[in-house]
């Protein structure tokens, strides 16, 4: 499992200079990653180059002929770098850390010599266009909902994944509680053929075969690029190609495209967010195929007051979730802020759910699930179906939360803040009902008393409670319940007679 390393500069240096791994990564295609190093005794500092992207080396030793580095990638991902110089040759193990989405994994191939930095500094950007409004598709007038590949497979998703994905959304009941899209994310890309057609790794051996498979369900189906020259992960993105990538994907059979800045970031300015992006909103609706267009941009750019100028469906509010309370409370409880942006056909984006992933309890995703269907956010579930647990499939499928985030009427939550990390959120919906949500955002259990004039409603007469399905009687101005902690009360308060 051992990768070599040859330095084209003087070896009798040290390390001091820029070697590249040429790496292999099993599905046919192969990714450039540098080492800009130097050395300064037995510490070695620089940084880990790949996609364009510098990341500072955490750790760096060099004793006696060995070397160490430590690198973060992403979320909780350290990759370390351990090995002999010999000669002007480095001979490393290069390893990833596992962490709760991605197993331990190890390069091992044979590198070729190098002698510069060439392919570690991105292209010079394309002519963005004029800025106008791309038409509307008319799709998703509803938040969409479905499955998408990388919170839980990541590089491992596969053609045999996502046929087994949509058979299980049919065989779960998800399909019939309305999850319809199945959404291949990173690492399914190939390189190009002569005449720059996006072609697929071997993991996907037929794109339009799998797409008829997904179809046959009466399912749809999605996929995944970058206005950069690389994806996140280092795959092909469509860099000069949206014209034809839209066509491709078209001619496929696609229904959804989730477009990621990644790569683009080190090309383009953040104000060039709208023109790029408008590039490959025109694109699909010229494509000849109705295309869900879903704007991955981490947020920036307050894409929200632009994003359905450029055909956008739906589009990131913020970074990348993860499944841990911390991150999934940082993005939820801050969204309300910028709810009044969602409206049939363009849609506020707090990312995947994490839902059954299995590093929160149930009690932390049904608050996850209730904040995205108050928020009207895309329900995106990003778990393996094929293992999850009875507890998951419930939150996952309960139709009274999935009824709010798909009620048509998309009235805006509002927020009443009681005592610290308490809230309570309140939303309208259509048939006059109104949902109130009790969050405990605190580290323990808590008794919460809210009092209906506080959160601006009448005393109603009942409610049902949404997670425990049991009716709830309630008698004059006030409501007290314990809620359990990082956990939610969730009632719906039928229409008041007049």
């Amino acid at each position: 499992m051992a990768v070599v390393l040859t330095w084209g500069a003087a070896a009798q240096t040290g390390l001091t200079g820029i070697w590249k791994i040429h790496s292999d990564m099993g599905d046919g295609t192969f990714q450039d990653v540098f080492l800009n190093l130097k050395q300064n005794g037995s510490d070695v500092t620089g940084s880990i180059v790949r996609d364009y992207s510098a990341r500072e080396i955490k750790t760096g030793t060099f004793n006696k002929g060995k070397i160490h580095l430590e690198v973060n990638l992403w979320r909780e991902v350290v990759e370390t770098y351990d090995g002999m110089l010999k000669g002007d040759e480095l001979v490393l193990t290069v390893a990833r850390k596992k962490s709760a989405n991605e197993p331990n994994s190890f390069s091992h191939q044979r590198i070729a010599k190098h002698d510069s930095g060439e392919g570690m500094n991105p292209p010079a950007p394309l002519p963005v266009p004029e800025l106008y409004d791309v038409a509307d598709n008319g799709l998703v007038r509803t938040p969409p909902m479905g499955w998408n590949s990388w919170n839980h497979f990541a590089g491992r998703v596969t053609d045999a994944v996502v046929r087994k994905t949509a058979d299980q959304i049919v065989a779960t009941g998800m399909k019939d509680a309305g999850y319809i899209y199945i959404n291949i994310d990173d690492t399914w890309q190939g390189a190009r053929d002569a005449q720059g057609n996006i072609l697929t790794n071997k993991k996907f051996p037929d794109m339009k075969g799998l797409a008829d498979y997904v179809h046959s369900k009466s399912l749809k189906i999605g996929l995944y690029s970058s206005p950069g020259p690389m994806t996140c992960g280092g795959y092909e993105g469509s860099f000069g190609h949206e014209v034809q990538d839209a066509k491709t994907y078209a001619g496929w059979g696609f229904d959804y495209l989730k477009y990621d800045w990644c790569s683009a970031g080190r090309i383009y300015k953040n104000s060039d967010l709208q023109p790029v992006y408008q590039k490959m909103g025109a694109a699909l609706v010229d494509s000849g195929r109705p295309i869900v267009y879903s704007l991955c941009e981490y947020g920036d750019g307050d894409v929200w007051k632009w994003g359905p100028k450029v055909g956008g469906n739906l589009w990131r509010t913020t970074g990348d979730i993860s499944d841990r309370w911390e991150s999934m409370e940082s993005i939820g409880f801050k969204q309300i802020e910028i709810a009044q942006y969602a409206e049939p056909g363009h849609w506020n984006d707090p990312d995947m759910l994490e839902v059954g992933n299995g590093g929160m309890s149930n009690e932390e995703y049904q608050t996850h699930m209730t904040l995205w269907a108050l928020l009207s956010a895309p329900l995106l579930a990003g778990n393996d179906l094929e293992h999850m647990s009875k507890a998951t499939l419930a939150i996952l499928t309960n139709r009274d939360v999935i009824a709010i985030d798909q009620d048509r009427a998309v009235h805006h939550p509002k927020k009443t803040q009681l005592d610290g990390k308490v809230e309570v959120w309140t939303r309208e919906l259509e048939d006059g009902a109104t949902v109130v949500a009790l969050f405990n955002r605190e580290d323990t259990n808590k008794p919460v008393k809210v009092t209906w004039s506080q959160i601006g409603l009448s005393a109603p007469a009942a409610a049902k409670n949404l997670w425990t399905q049991q009716d709830v009687k309630l008698s004059g101005d006030s409501y007290t319940v314990t809620v359990p902690k990082h956990g939610v009360v969730l009632l719906r308060l039928a229409k008041m007679s007049s």
